[in-house]
């Protein structure tokens, strides 16, 4: 099935009266108004982000309840448990909150200085995916009283139960979705976004954010003056924010790209801010991990969302993909640059590893999409695929069910036998709830089909039996058929201008550098150029891969280059008859190459079909 053009509309009064107002070209105005933004006070809000963009913290559900517990765990000197993840989100989370507590944490009766708090963050392959009890117990057992969960929790029902036994006060920090039907944990306090009743204007925190959140405001309860109602308005609290801002927004900010919550509202705030943050990474375990992921900064030039989501965050999750990720956590604490440097290697080195056994459970992936490819029918029939293997490693299939679902263009469920038991990652298609799926796959008649299992729209992740595998995929098939719609099945490409290669210019790459960040729920600008000529004879790079020369009538010429998609190039161009001089409509994004020689802008394609097409609009 090809995939569905989703043409501008004419430029609108609001994007002419834009474009006047903030002296932008057109197609600049015509992009702020796809993503809502259609007045000179909402553009210089949305293209110069500020901290007052930020809500209050207090307008969470729980907060003061959890910052009163927090406090007086801080005034008796308590010893605090972090529970945290082994991801990005929820290793930053760890590291944020313990920050926040120990800068709040008063000298003990010597003058001394000693963190109150100490985290967990469990072994993917050894503990698997949230609170296990036998680490509160533990815990309880150490002395510690005051347990907080960071991007997790949520749905932690046993451990909340385990924490009461033991005499532990739990705080749950967490944004996934909570059981629709259990509700939420008890415990003294519970701070997500989506929870019941919760009234906080926005819904899209990632983990960190929540965190930070939180940290926000102990931060403000600790150095208000009792009597004071003024919200954020002491010297103290000032002095002390405006230090510990800048760390704590890089933290959040690499989490919440890395996360995949929309980049809108708070969360582009969140990101803008912090990219700006990262032009000095200044720790030393940060900076050298930026270094080895080749992303250069400098005072003027932060890192890109892009160079977050490709270059930092694969090499933070590689540590708990495949191997410990509290080491994550040691790298952002640690104030000896040898040491965070030390660890900074150790993941970059777990991230190669990760590619080596990440092309072989491929290798095994592949077979398996060539045979659906080639049945049409049990393709159609099964709606949601499940695609599982023997001895797979855990810590890398959340990675290739994106990669099924890119290929295949369908939901898809990716699993790893071991031993009788099968764990789980999934990864959608717009418009189909996963997390509903597996849901109802679980709940609807007997046998019930998951020890664990948890998520939201897009993602899920589950542990079952292996035995129960093949049940999953015949409800799955069921609960698809009736919901998941070939409009669903079928790319839809949103292209949000028209321009001429004319236009490929170092001014248009300064101007698209205005509306970064980008990342998911705002991407980047997808552009139309008509009536293209293919210059030279295409060439395939790496049997999948594309690269040519377009030029116009002009003489203007762009080069070009087409990473991988569904359906590979080789195919596409074959189907569609295109080679050297054909005349070509293109969809693509602008990239800054930055060769010395030959640098400036080019295009990075998305689609191209020829121009006289009769099904080009």
């Amino acid at each position: 099935m090809g995939s569905r053009w989703i043409l501008p509309e004419p430029p609108s009064v609001e994007a002419h009266g834009l474009a006047a107002a903030l002296e932008q070209p057109l197609w600049f105005a015509q992009v702020l108004v796809t993503r809502g933004v259609e007045t000179p006070a909402d553009a210089r809000r949305y293209l110069v982000p500020s901290m007052a963009e930020l809500h209050d913290p207090n307008l969470l559900l729980g907060m003061q309840e959890a910052v009163a517990r927090v406090l007086q765990a801080v005034a008796k000197r308590e010893p605090i448990l972090i529970y945290g993840d082994y991801d990005v989100d929820g290793t930053t989370a760890t590291v944020l909150l313990k920050t926040a507590i120990d800068r709040i944490t008063p000298l003990d009766s010597n003058g001394r200085g000693s963190s109150l708090v100490r985290f967990h963050i469990p072994h993917r392959i050894r503990e698997g995916y949230g609170m296990q009890t036998g680490v509160l117990g533990e815990a309880a057992a150490q002395g510690v009283r005051l347990v907080i969960s960071v991007d997790t929790g949520i749905r932690a029902f046993a451990a909340a139960d385990e924490c009461k036994a033991l005499g532990l006060d739990l705080i749950v920090t967490d944004h996934h979705l909570p059981d629709g039907i259990a509700g939420i944990p008890d415990a003294v306090a519970v701070i997500n976004p989506n929870q019941p009743f919760c009234e906080y204007p926005f819904k899209e925190l990632c983990g960190a954010a929540v965190a930070f959140k939180l940290a926000h405001a102990l931060l403000h309860a600790a150095t208000k003056p009792p009597a004071d109602p003024a919200h954020y308005r002491t010297v103290e609290f000032t002095a002390l924010w405006d230090k510990l801002l800048p760390s704590l927004l890089k933290l959040v900010a690499i989490a919440t790209v890395a996360d995949a919550v929309p980049l809108t509202g708070e969360n582009r705030t969140i990101v803008a801010l912090g990219l700006r943050a990262l032009r000095d990474p200044r720790q030393g375990g940060l900076r050298a991990l930026m270094d080895l992921a080749g992303v250069s900064v400098d005072e003027e030039n932060g890192p890109s969302a892009t160079e977050i989501a490709f270059r930092i965050a694969p090499r933070i999750n590689a540590a708990g993909r495949m191997d410990v990720a509290s080491d994550v956590v040691r790298m952002f604490l640690t104030r000896d640059p040898a040491e965070g440097r030390a660890i900074a290697e150790k993941l970059h080195q777990l991230n190669e590893d990760r590619r080596n056994v990440e092309a072989t459970v491929l290798t095994a992936l592949e077979e398996q999409m060539v045979a659906l490819r080639g049945d049409e029918v049990a393709l159609a029939a099964a709606g949601c695929l499940v695609l599982d293997g023997e001895g797979w490693h855990r810590g890398v299939i959340g990675i290739l069910a994106s990669r099924v679902v890119e290929r295949m263009g369908r939901p898809a469920l990716v699993i790893a036998h071991e031993d009788g038991q099968a764990h789980g990652s999934g990864r959608s298609v717009p418009g189909f709830h996963l997390l509903d799926a597996i849901t109802a796959a679980h709940s609807e008649a007997q046998p019930v089909i998951f020890d664990r299992f948890g998520g939201h729209a897009h993602a899920v992740g589950f542990s079952m039996p292996s035995d129960r595998v093949s049940l999953l995929r015949e409800r799955l098939a069921a609960y698809a058929a009736g919901r998941l719609s070939p409009e669903m099945l079928q790319q839809r490409i949103e292209i949000d201008a028209e321009i001429a290669l004319a236009e490929l210019t170092p001014d248009l790459l300064k101007k698209l550098r205005l509306l970064e960040p980008f990342g998911h729920g705002n991407r980047e600008p997808l552009f139309l150029a008509r009536a293209c000529t293919i210059r030279d004879e295409p060439k395939i790079l790496k049997e999948r891969h594309l690269k040519l020369c377009l030029s116009a009538g002009d003489d203007t010429q762009v080069s070009c280059l087409c990473w991988s998609r569904a359906v590979p190039w080789p195919e596409r161009l074959a189907e569609l008859g295109i080679g050297q001089g054909s005349i070509v409509d293109a969809v693509f994004r602008v990239r800054e190459n930055k060769h010395p020689q030959f640098g400036g802008a080019e295009m990075e394609l998305c689609d191209l079909r020829l121009h006289e097409s009769p099904d080009v609009p």
